[in-house]
């Protein structure tokens, strides 16, 4: 197991319009990005706390874009967290467009508007590598905060390995699905079909 010293952690009260949230501002390591948990209630050891790991979307957690589901998402979890009383939420940064970053990702975005190409073969198209997240400093920063086992709101099964292969128990993944419109629905198929998310509301009715 990696050694769980954070480079750098700072803690305040967050409070926002869906409720107050402990924020825990982190580096995993030197001169790396900054990442930011928002913790709700008091998650005990032992729990199997409801826990969302989102990495960052510049387009859609702050400008409401519709072609991906990812702002979404981000308020989805929130909101479930605050229902349950009690979870963290986990941002991680430098993860923008599956980590090739947002000038590529911008990049990516002509070739599907213009030639037709999924969020996939857009990245390749560009040389581009089509996932290079790492999740290590979400599973570091749960130990920090004391959680060992979760409930993962997501429907990407890699992200449960990634957890898991970091050392923390994922007890049950907890769907998170978002309505499919017209705008995302191609985003969200090339998930499902190309990236192997569990998304059951798009069959069998919706396809690009």
């Amino acid at each position: 197991m990696p050694n769980d010293a954070l480079t750098d952690v700072a803690e305040s009260t967050l409070e926002t319009r869906r409720g107050t949230f402990r924020a825990v501002a982190f580096r995993e390591r030197s001169g790396g990005p900054e990442h930011l948990a928002l913790v709700h209630g008091d998650p005990r050891p032992g729990q199997d706390v409801l826990v969302r790991v989102h990495s960052e979307c510049l387009t859609g957690d702050v400008f409401d874009a519709l072609r991906c589901d990812c702002g979404a998402q981000l308020s989805s979890a929130l909101e479930a967290i605050v229902a349950e009383g009690t979870g963290v939420l986990v941002y991680l940064r430098g993860h923008e467009g599956r980590g090739i970053g947002l000038v590529a990702k911008v990049r990516t975005h002509v070739l599907q508007d213009e030639q037709g190409l999924d969020t996939v073969d857009s990245a390749t198209a560009l040389g581009l590598p089509v996932d290079v997240r790492d999740f290590g400093a979400a599973a570091r920063v749960l130990r920090h905060l004391g959680v060992t086992s979760v409930r993962l709101l997501s429907n990407n099964g890699d992200k449960v390995d990634a957890l898991t292969g970091h050392g923390v128990a994922v007890a049950a993944r907890v769907p998170l699905l978002e309505p499919v419109t017209e705008q995302n629905v191609r985003y969200l198929t090339a998930k499902r079909d190309r990236l192997g998310h569990d998304l059951p509301h798009l069959d069998p009715v919706h396809r690009p």
